[in-house]
């Protein structure tokens, strides 16, 4: 107990220093934490729930153990919850169901704009809410923790451009519309754009869909033969680029950068079908966000005189959990042994 008792301490601390690095979210009316500034309440009693999609998918693992290791850290309680497919018409229903249960926070992977309006429900709700992986900053929620886009496309892109000398067609994989996507679409398209010898000849959807995506593959390795690179940059992209890659008999031949840890893609880059993976630390970003809403909850950073008066939730507006790039030098310690 003390141990936790520490480390809801220090992680006041460390969101209140991180007020003062981030600029303030913007826009819109945020929910004020139920009860007086300050009021401490046992842990034990409250309630984070994150509600999610695609469940069923290898990445969302992480998003499950980041939750799970939250609840005990903090001594509170966690749940996931969602659809296993990509079904936002259920995830909103789920929503609802845990908006009724008056949790203490709510953690919500922000899909697309669809969510924004059961976002302001559970806000109106006094619910707090913190987007994670995917933000809809145009909603009420309080604050975004995930991956910095933009900069995981940029990583990506100067990883291939290394692996193709800087020169050759290359191809980018992605499920078009969902916003973090796109940032990663522009961070690769941006890296890229610093090597004139690159072209980027296509961009194509996988629909989160591993086979689709290998359809997808298929077709470019077949409408270029001379593509020279293949970048992925959402989970089911990598594998069904390797499936395609291998099918055509082009391992090796055509570099793939893929996007996160599945154990299927850390074995295609043992066996050298795909050079690296851009993985990201994605068990931080349910794991800060219950933090954010603990803190919320139960501690009072005085920013103000009066917080509520000024507008200021005591919250950061957005922490970026960072990316890790994983090739054959360091992919055996991404092995799960689940």
């Amino acid at each position: 107990m003390r141990e936790t008792a520490c480390l809801a301490a220090a992680t006041a601390l460390l969101l209140a220093a991180a007020m003062t690095l981030l600029p303030a979210a913007g826009g819109c009316d945020r929910p004020q934490p139920a009860g007086p500034p300050g009021a401490k309440r046992d842990a034990s009693s409250q309630l984070y729930i994150e509600v999610s999609a695609l469940g069923s998918l290898d990445y969302f693992y992480d998003h499950k153990l980041g939750m799970e290791l939250a609840g005990k850290a903090l001594g509170v309680r966690t749940e996931y919850t969602g659809p296993s497919d990509y079904d936002m018409a259920a995830m909103i229903t789920v929503f609802e169901q845990a908006i009724a249960r008056k949790p203490d926070g709510i953690v919500v992977v922000g899909f697309e704009p669809s969510l924004g309006a059961i976002i302001d429900k559970a806000a109106e709700a006094g619910i707090p809410v913190v987007t994670v992986d995917a933000d809809l900053p145009g909603s009420r929620r309080i604050a975004f923790v995930g991956t910095g886009n933009h900069r995981a496309g940029l990583e990506g892109g100067r990883k291939l451009a290394e692996l193709l000398g800087g020169k050759g067609k290359v191809a980018l994989m992605t499920k078009p519309g969902q916003s973090n996507l796109e940032e990663r679409i522009r961070g690769y398209q941006d890296a890229l754009r610093q090597h004139p010898g690159i072209e980027v000849v296509q961009v194509a959807d996988t629909q989160s869909d591993p086979t689709v995506a290998a359809q997808a593959a298929a077709a470019l390795l077949q409408k270029y033969p001379d593509l020279a690179g293949i970048a992925c940059v959402e989970a089911a992209g990598g594998n069904g680029a390797a499936m395609a890659v291998r099918e055509a008999g082009k391992a090796g031949k055509v570099r793939i950068v893929a996007m996160d840890r599945g154990n299927d893609v850390l074995e295609s880059i043992r066996e050298g079908v795909i050079s690296a993976t851009v993985v990201q630390q994605t068990a931080l970003m349910p794991f800060y966000a219950v933090q954010i809403l603990y803190n919320l909850n139960n501690a009072d950073i005085p920013i103000t005189t009066n917080n509520a008066a000024a507008g200021i939730t005591g919250a950061p507006a957005a922490i970026d959990t960072g990316v890790v790039i994983v090739d054959r030098s360091n992919y055996g310690h991404f092995v799960r042994s689940r």
